[in-house]
């Protein structure tokens, strides 16, 4: 309290006595405001004018609640599971699905704010005061009392006969919550290990589909699945096509993939199947962590693309130093030693894949990565 106030601070037992309309009144006196006008929009209760305003505050309250609807039912039930190539006649429900989540959540966002000024502005009463600025922290009677002022001002406002603001706004911030719950914990709506030993993040695209087939690395050259099947360019890699020195993303592929494009598009558009394919130069020094010592095909090795920090893909590759870089979180792996991270927040190596060349001379996997690809999990095991 500064000096010049001159509210009477009451006792304990007044402040018990005190009704919310005094206390509210006491934190005023005791704050040094002077209320020098305060006018109800609305004296006479019940007016068309009021129903109206009180109508227009509603509107906005619940498109906010049918954007958030709306929100909910395309995170949860929009068809965008799996990718849907632009042969499709469904493509279009696909390449939709991140324009609605984005213009129902942001709607939901924007009525629910624009509702709440509305509500100020229409029924807030028309107040001007005057306070006297004060230092240090409050009391705990100033704490008590600020409490009943707000809830005095609410009043003032005639909230509490406010039937359908009251419910409209409460069903928009349920579904806001809702659907920011869902947008966090989507991810738990479906169990990735509901599979057991064959969950999608155990294996990769890499991994065979019966004993003995041949799964090649290959590059993307460009084209749609529809065109490689038209024009069927050769995809797979060759030890010479690559110079000392040099890194090439390439991506699994299978020759029965040229019959199916939906195939050839997973192949290369699956989140955990690019991976770094890098010839050394002859004679460089790699160390090479147990257990993998065939893992690479001479001078050539392969790493995941995913980085182990949150999944960025590696794509730089410096040849003189040997490192790969993640270019969003400034990551470093060293590929001469088992792509260790050597900088910034990742913390464990890049899986490696185990590659060999057959006997025509391309590129094949002799298996799957011996790990989980990408940033950790609960379920993964250190390595």
């Amino acid at each position: 309290m500064s000096e010049g106030t001159t509210a009477r601070r009451p006792s304990q037992a007044e402040l018990e006595e005190m009704t919310p309309e005094q206390l509210a009144t006491l934190a005023a006196e005791l704050d040094d405001v002077v209320v020098v006008r305060n006018a109800n929009k609305w004296p006479v209760p019940g007016t068309k004018a009021e129903r109206r305003a009180e109508r227009s505050v509603a509107m906005w309250f619940l498109l906010a609640t049918l954007s958030g609807l709306a929100f909910l039912g395309v995170f949860i039930f929009w068809p965008w599971s799996h990718y849907i190539p632009p042969s499709d006649p469904h493509h279009w429900l696909y390449s939709l699905f991140t324009p609605i989540i984005g213009v129902t959540f942001g709607l939901a966002v924007f009525a629910l704010g624009i509702g709440l000024v509305a509500y100020v502005k229409k029924f807030f009463p028309d107040e001007v005061a005057v306070q006297q600025r004060h230092d240090g922290p409050s009391g705990e009677l100033e704490r008590r009392t600020i409490l009943a002022q707000l809830a005095a001002a609410g009043n003032d406002t005639g909230i509490a006969r406010r039937g359908l603001i009251k419910g409209t706004v409460g069903l928009a911030g349920a579904v806001f919550g809702l659907g920011a719950g869902v947008a966090v914990l989507g991810g738990l709506l479906r169990n990735p290990f509901k599979d057991g030993p064959e969950s999608p993040l155990w294996h990769t695209p890499w991994r065979p589909e019966h004993p003995g087939e041949k799964v090649y690395l290959r590059r993307d050259v460009g084209l749609s699945a529809e065109e490689i099947m038209k024009e069927k360019p050769e995809l797979r890699v060759r030890p010479e096509d690559l110079d000392a020195a040099a890194m090439e993303t390439v991506f699994p592929f299978r020759l029965t993939d040229m019959e199916d494009a939906e195939k050839l598009a997973h192949g290369i558009r699956a989140s955990d199947a690019a991976v770094m394919l890098i010839r050394f130069r002859p004679g460089e020094r790699v160390t090479q962590r147990k257990g993998r010592e065939n893992y690479h095909y001479g001078d050539y090795y392969a790493y995941s693309k995913v980085c182990t920090h949150l999944g960025c893909p590696t794509s730089l590759f410096e040849a003189q130093t040997n490192r790969i870089l993640c270019p969003c979180h400034q990551s470093q792996f060293l590929a001469t030693e088992y792509a260790k991270p050597i900088f910034g927040p990742a913390t464990r190596a890049l899986p490696q894949l185990p590659i060999s060349v057959d006997e025509e001379g391309y590129f094949i996997a002799t298996g799957d990565f011996d790990e989980a690809v990408g940033p950790g999990f609960w379920e993964r095991p250190s390595s």
